[in-house]
């Protein structure tokens, strides 16, 4: 049965334009699957991660630094759709700073760390086919972010969903682009060698490459970081991040027992018995932000060693074939995370950044801290915050879809002297509001607008 739907999803792949190798990346996961692997790291097997340095204690000569910089290539993944805010576009196309993007603080940071330092620094997005159009239609505006020789963008792979019965690809003719899904983004070392794109870059002379996703607007490029890692001689190198009550569900590194690489534990490779020791951040004290530092001589060696499939571990993701549509067939997406090649290089190391490097947008109450002066938005087109960020909980029936959002937040409220916002029903905010200390709105039970200029406390409108 097994055997017959490997089969099927080989030529599905084959049929599809898909590059051979990352049919033998999708092949080894699925074998992985069949066999009934879910790739769970259980607590017993790992220990907390220690004795991590911290980027601020870094000494590193400035020569050193823009030396590493001037070989650097940044790499963001830009594949999202931003599905779970209701978009079906690239969700590096939102609105962020005004009327500034995401992309466009992306560009504005890389060429204002090439002026600040002579370095090339190019820019090189992977893109789903999804994303690309309309992202390079978008990076026209900045005709000098292409570096000569070198893409803007590549596209990464794609793979066929499985039927959870018996792991043949799904068919579903009402939106044939749904019968297909992204690897996850441990694709990124697939789709750099099976692009040319990594080879591109280590022909124009580029060494390294520092790696995070397109809605992380505190990645941006760092000299010093660059001259740390070039410096270490490391192979590979993840940022952490200390936990907070909020990080209590994210992927987080371990050191695993059995011969002391360090691990990547995503939250769908932990056990249900194991959720309350994973989830202690005392014990576990860091998590994973996704910024990685590629060593790409090494990577292209291990890549040339493996055939181009690395031994990354499997996620086991379980949807409906139609996300919207929770009464379409079950499937099983088999995806790997880029942050666990952590574990396939011998030397790899960490290293504990502040919370000003990790700035996700994961939801629109993400978003709206984003979007409020809770930061500040630099000449080099750093964010910089100017107090803590308030924790955000807006209403999910009314907030969580950006059109929704947009509609009813067509103002961005003030959120520096919030501690918190809540906000339960459907509320609309007009200029100029003020949030304060706990702010709370409360359902009326009929739509409301915060008026202009008015502040929002812990009784609600002051």
């Amino acid at each position: 049965m097994s055997a017959h739907g490997l089969a099927q999803a080989q030529r599905k792949m084959s049929d599809g334009a898909v590059h051979p190798i990352a049919v033998d990346v999708f092949t080894r996961f699925y074998g992985l699957l069949e066999s009934g692997e879910t790739g769970v790291i259980p607590e017993t097997d790992v220990d907390p991660l220690t004795d991590v340095p911290h980027a601020a204690d870094l000494d590193v000569d400035e020569e050193v630094a823009r030396a590493a910089l001037a070989v650097t290539a940044v790499v963001k993944l830009n594949g999202g759709l931003g599905t779970s805010m209701g978009m079906d576009r690239a969700k590096s196309l939102l609105r962020v700073r005004g009327d500034r993007t995401f992309l466009d603080v992306i560009a504005g940071q890389v060429l204002a760390a090439r002026a600040a330092t002579g370095a090339r620094l190019p820019l090189v997005l992977m893109n789903s086919f999804r994303t690309q159009d309309d992202t390079l239609r978008a990076l026209a505006d900045y005709p000098d972010l292409p570096v000569d020789g070198l893409p803007l963008d590549f596209v990464q792979n794609r793979e066929p969903k499985l039927l959870v019965d018996d792991l043949t690809p799904v068919a579903w003719p009402a939106d044939p682009d749904l019968e297909w899904c992204p690897p996850g983004h441990g694709d990124l070392y697939t789709a750099l060698q099976t692009s040319g794109v990594l080879q591109a870059l280590l022909d124009a002379g580029f060494r390294y490459a520092t790696v995070s996703n397109s809605d992380n607007l505190g990645a941006a490029p760092d000299a010093r970081i660059a001259g740390w890692f070039a410096a270490s001689g490391a192979p590979f190198a993840a940022e952490v991040a200390r936990r907070t009550t909020a990080d209590r569900k994210g992927g987080h590194l371990v050191v695993r027992r059995t011969d002391g690489r360090l691990v990547l534990r995503e939250s769908a490779q932990t056990l249900p018995g194991d959720a309350d020791a994973a989830g202690d951040i005392e014990t576990h004290k860091y998590f994973n932000t996704n910024n990685l530092w590629l060593d790409l001589e090494a990577l292209a060696a291990e890549l040339d060693r493996t055939g181009g499939v690395l031994d990354l571990p499997l996620i086991r993701n379980e949807k409906t074939v139609d996300p919207s549509d929770k009464a379409s067939p079950k499937v099983v997406q088999i995806e790997s995370a880029m942050g666990a090649a952590i574990e396939v290089f011998d030397g790899a190391v960490v290293l504990e950044v502040d919370r000003s490097r990790f700035l996700p947008v994961k939801t629109t109450n993400d978003l709206l801290v984003l979007r409020s002066d809770v930061h500040e938005l630099g000449d080099d087109f750093r964010l910089t915050a100017r107090v803590d960020a308030p924790y955000v909980d807006l209403d999910p029936g009314r907030f969580a879809l950006i059109a929704s959002f947009d509609a009813r937040v067509p103002h961005t409220p003030s959120l520096a002297d919030a501690t918190s916002l809540r906000v339960r029903g459907d509320w609309g905010f007009g200029r100029d509001v003020v949030v304060v200390g706990d702010a709370v709105l409360s359902d009326l039970g009929e739509a409301a607008v915060v008026p202009d200029g008015a502040r929002v406390g812990p009784a609600g409108i002051e």
